[in-house]
């Protein structure tokens, strides 16, 4: 699936089928669900979920955790908008 299609897919009543759980969290935090969003990030101890996890914690404007979780991806905190770090994570996770 390419970025097109996870942004269409948000017109969905669930994730794409074979999300994993980043993308799954970029998925719900997208349809206003950031509680399952952060529930979905607190299951994986992977780069991609603290990626996932720091940004949620910036959309949520607590910049002191996304920056943990920021360290904890091996990622720096974008000066971009969350709308473009959104598509930044998905599209980089699409490819993998």
């Amino acid at each position: 699936m390419d970025l097109a299609g996870f942004r269409a897919s948000l017109e969905d009543a669930a994730p794409p089928p074979g999300a994993g759980p980043a993308l799954a969290a970029l998925w719900r935090e997208a349809n206003g669900d950031w509680d399952a969003a952060h529930e979905l990030c607190n299951r994986g101890e992977d780069a991609d979920g603290a990626w996932v996890h720091a940004y949620l914690h910036r959309v949520e404007g607590d910049l002191s955790n996304a920056d943990y979780w920021y360290r904890r991806a091996g990622r720096e905190r974008p000066t971009s908008s969350t709308a473009e770090e959104w598509e930044a994570i998905a599209g980089e996770l699409l490819t993998r």
